[in-house]
């Protein structure tokens, strides 16, 4: 295979930005071929701007048209694992947007339904991409931190308004999106997170739904975690303060990590630091560390992921993104919204995919959101807001 060719399920404001992207070239070796939504407006407008394309209503004409050779998912997240598990079912490569989906239950069929196929399996968690983040992970990976004691992050600068959650009847809903802020915006964060540390044994959160805005779903929400060694977790995002807190704080016995504002900062102890608490005799020591400091950093984002979706296809690159890793996020988002619906309480990892099936239910039917209306426009191209924000 020389050109893999493919089908974009959904074009939104991502799905759009991708078929904007990939009709220009800016992909090699990707060319698109189909493009399905259920917004007639949507396909008249594609069929003026992009010409030849074969355009689809329903997904499954689109996956069984034989026309494409793979399909990148943009719909709601509700819906995501059902058509990459259908796709992958069929014979086609799938690359989905996060989340995985909004069910950690559905989101293991697909992944179950990948690993049957054969076929190439990816997120979209673009921000992997970034060099900071990659470093980051190599450093407590290869054992750099020496052994994690405490890991901190507060995004708070996802600051959204009114107007953006009012733009389509899926935003900020239970239906549409199967939650807030831990479920549209932060997932690439949490992903990050476990990406870097690891995924921990349980944790306890607080979801403030409508804190900041008209919404039934959380615009703030608190997690902590705690890992199997006995390092703690925490994690704080909001869509509702600006300009907001971007920091990432990652402590070891042999150092620790910063990235702030743009900046990495990893601070070298020459010793470790539990062995000289254990074995010092004085109160009072200071432990000589070296400050290595990077400002400057790539990332390649969409595009990035992009490329190695399809270099993974025809040439067998390793997946900076893998389909079965999206299930660590999902299922962190799952056990927070668990926690604050039981009363904030501790939640043991992994949880009950039926259990929270149950509860997603309850939330959907309880909250239908029948009064939203608008639909999300057509995007033309990539926005800085989907990029790392310092």
């Amino acid at each position: 295979m020389e050109t893999l060719k493919i089908g974009i399920i959904g074009v939104g404001n991502m799905g759009g930005a991708h078929l904007s992207c990939i009709s220009t070239g800016e992909i090699k070796n990707l060319t698109v071929t189909a493009v399905c939504d259920t917004d007639a407006k949507k396909l008249e407008i594609i069929s003026e701007k992009h010409p030849g394309l074969e355009l689809f209503n329903d997904y499954r004409e689109l996956v069984l048209s034989g026309n494409v050779d793979s399909v990148l998912v943009a719909v709601p997240h509700p819906i995501h694992a059902e058509i990459s598990a259908f796709a992958l079912k069929n014979g086609l490569h799938v690359l989905s947007e996060k989340p995985i989906d909004s069910s950690y239950g559905a989101a293991l069929k697909a992944v179950k339904e990948a690993e049957k196929s054969g076929k190439v399996f990816s997120i979209m968690f673009n921000q992997r991409t970034n060099s900071h983040f990659s470093l980051a992970r190599k450093l407590v990976r290869e054992g750099k931190i020496g052994e994690l004691k405490s890991a901190r992050w507060v995004i708070t600068n996802w600051f959204r308004t009114q107007t953006y959650y009012d733009s389509g009847t899926w935003r900020g809903t239970w239906n549409g999106e199967g939650g807030g802020v831990l479920m549209n915006q932060a997932p690439h964060n949490l992903d990050l997170f476990q990406w870097i540390c690891g995924m921990p044994k349980s944790l306890t959160a607080f979801c403030f739904a409508g804190k900041h805005h008209s919404i039934n779903v959380e615009d703030e929400a608190t997690v902590f975690m705690e890992y199997e060694n006995g390092a703690s977790g925490l994690f704080i995002t909001s869509t509702g303060e600006y300009p907001g807190t971007n920091r990432l704080e990652i402590n070891g016995t042999l150092g620790r990590i910063v990235i702030e504002g743009g900046v990495f900062r990893h601070w070298e102890l020459e010793e470790d630091e539990k062995k000289v608490s254990d074995e010092s005799e004085s109160g009072f020591v200071e432990i000589p560390f070296r400050l290595n400091e990077i400002s400057e950093y790539s990332e390649t984002a969409h595009r990035g992921i992009l490329q190695n979706f399809t270099n993974a296809v025809i040439f067998g690159e390793e997946l900076i993104s893998p389909g079965k890793e999206g299930l660590n996020q999902l299922l962190l988002t799952n056990a927070a919204y668990l926690s604050q619906h039981k009363g904030n309480v501790r939640i043991t990892l992994p949880i009950n995919p039926d259990e929270y099936d149950e509860f997603l239910r309850h939330m959907q039917s309880e909250f239908s959101d029948s009064h939203k209306t608008k639909t999300e426009t057509l995007s033309e191209g990539y926005n800085t807001r989907w990029q790392v924000r310092w």
